[in-house]
């Protein structure tokens, strides 16, 4: 505590190494939930179009409720949070199950869709609040920014994992076991690790009265063009999630073999996961704003050739092209959310961004489900394509203000030089 910078601990040995496995598994049913309501509807009720609604009910319970259950969390603290909706989501995920093959009306699967993403545990938006903290509070200031962009990359690379890993464990389980067992198994991965989440000991780093002297910032500091203009892309990444999964199914069944696209969807997480931790040793030179506009390129020119992939192997081709731009980007955008969240917003801003990326799944495999079913895969497979592009857009959007935000930092600077003579 003398302020030698030489004793500071790394944030692996603050956090623990059990806490980091925790945390992965802890995500996954956050990643299966949409694609297991997906399954299990058009397997148990015969409809992809009201498979995909019931997936888009699971995305707007976690609009609404999602930034609230963080700005909860950021007022009451972690574990009382995640206690209560770890119970509430496990039990609700199961009932689920039932209630897909019982005989009630689709409005009873649409409610309990709704009240599954309601309660939804945010644990990697926590995940990256509780180690922002450490970071901020426990490490010297000199490594706060080195170790923070390690931390994102290695963070967005855990998410891009889970959320390539979650639909390969619900292919996995549907085609083994049943329709319903990718809901079962993510209800128990739900009460065991969402609850071991929550009483980790590192949660101390963000409960209220920590230590923490930041101010809160009002809430009119979330809607600032500069933080909503990563909302948006990173809405954009989960739309692409929604539109290129539902396609590959779409792409896949008429191959005969519809349960297999979880399985293929995993060929995407190779490259996105590898070349999210390679973030970190990327130059300084090669700026954060560039990186989002060159990798979501990347993902552009990979879903464009979708248009041309008429075999599995082509297919697979593009999916580990798109792959190599998921990650980094997803990197990149959360770090313009964590050096722009708002004082003692982290948690808030962190689940925001966590929401947005199911939202964005839900409505993308909600719109592309009903294409494919009136129009077809090849008209279902232009939807990456427009994701890809909204999320290119959001990238140019942040370039510019990033700018204007530069030029009026220098302003400032340069009225204040006469009066520090």
């Amino acid at each position: 505590m003398t302020g030698n910078n030489a004793a500071t601990p790394s944030l692996l040995r603050l956090a623990g190494f059990p806490y980091f496995l925790i945390a992965f598994i802890a995500r996954l049913p956050f990643a299966m939930m949409v694609v297991g309501v997906l399954t299990l509807v058009v397997a148990a009720r015969g409809s992809i179009s009201l498979g995909g609604l019931t997936s888009a009910a699971v995305g707007l319970g976690t609009a609404c409720f999602g930034p609230l259950l963080g700005a909860a969390s950021d007022r009451f603290g972690q574990r009382v949070v995640l206690l209560v909706v770890a119970t509430a989501n496990g039990l609700l995920l199961a009932a689920f199950a039932w209630v897909s093959y019982s005989g009630l009306p689709d409005l009873a699967l649409l409610a309990t869709a709704y009240l599954i993403g309601a309660t939804a545990p945010q644990v990697a938006p926590l995940s990256r609040s509780r180690l922002v903290s450490l970071i901020r509070h426990r490490l010297a200031a000199d490594r706060h920014q080195r170790v923070l962009n390690s931390t994102m990359a290695y963070e967005s690379a855990a998410d891009e994992t889970v959320f390539i890993i979650g639909p390969f464990i619900v292919g996995l389980l549907a085609s083994v076991i049943a329709p319903w067992a990718p809901l079962v198994g993510a209800a128990i991965f739900t009460l065991v690790f969402v609850t071991a989440f929550a009483l980790h000991p590192s949660g101390r780093a963000t409960r209220p009265g920590s230590g923490r002297t930041d101010a809160v910032a009002p809430v009119r500091e979330l809607f600032r063009p500069a933080l909503v203009v990563v909302v948006v892309g990173i809405l954009g990444v989960g739309l692409f999630f929604g539109a290129m999964l539902t396609s590959l199914t779409s792409f896949m069944a008429d191959r005969g073999a519809p349960e297999e696209a979880g399985l293929l969807y995993g060929v995407m997480g190779i490259g996105s996961a590898g070349f999210a931790l390679g973030v970190a040793l990327f130059p300084e030179r090669f700026t954060r704003a560039a990186r989002w506009l060159v990798f979501t390129t990347v993902i552009l020119i990979g879903a464009l050739s979708l248009l041309f992939v008429h075999s599995v192997g082509g297919m697979m081709a593009a999916l580990a092209v798109m792959g190599v731009g998921i990650g980094p980007t997803l990197v990149t955008q959360y770090s313009f959310a964590a050096d722009r969240s708002p004082a003692g917003r982290s948690a808030t801003v962190m689940t925001i961004l966590g929401s947005a990326v199911i939202v964005g799944q839900s409505i993308g495999a909600a719109v592309t489900g009903e294409v494919a079913q009136r129009f077809g895969t090849e008209a279902a497979l232009l939807l990456p394509i427009i994701a890809a592009a909204i999320t290119l857009l959001a990238g140019l959007a942040n370039a510019l203000i990033g700018r204007r935000l530069r030029a009026t930092r220098e302003r400032d600077r340069e009225r204040e030089a006469p009066l520090s003579v």
